[in-house]
């Protein structure tokens, strides 16, 4: 039996990794007042093409609440291993949070912004 060559091997990770990102979907994404559950913003647009700037403008009532949840749903076509979710938040073009949540885990973040 004939090993693989690199070049091949290659290929077919590179065939997993397009049928994954065109099988991925982002159903939708909504941000909510986390005391009372009201919904605050909303999308159903597909924000999953990472070659895209995507833009979400978040009313500024959510500068009132005390704590807010972000729920995502998204479904998949593929079978993703070690799946993670990458988030960076930016005001005026800068980075001012950047966080990589880990399949599996449970994450609490604080930030102040002053």
């Amino acid at each position: 039996m004939l090993a693989a060559s690199p070049r091949d091997e290659r290929d077919v990770l590179n065939e997993k990794a397009d049928n994954i990102l065109h099988g991925f979907k982002l159903n939708w994404m909504n941000l909510r007042d986390a005391e009372s559950g009201r919904v605050l913003w909303q999308s159903t647009e597909d924000m999953a093409d990472p070659n895209q700037v995507h833009e979400a403008h978040v009313p500024k009532s959510i500068l009132k609440c005390r704590t807010v949840s972000r729920e995502i749903n998204f479904t998949s076509t593929e079978k993703i291993d070690k799946f993670r979710l990458e988030q960076r938040v930016f005001l005026k073009e800068n980075i001012i949070e950047g966080r990589e949540f880990q399949p599996h885990s449970r994450e609490t973040t604080l930030s102040c912004r002053i």
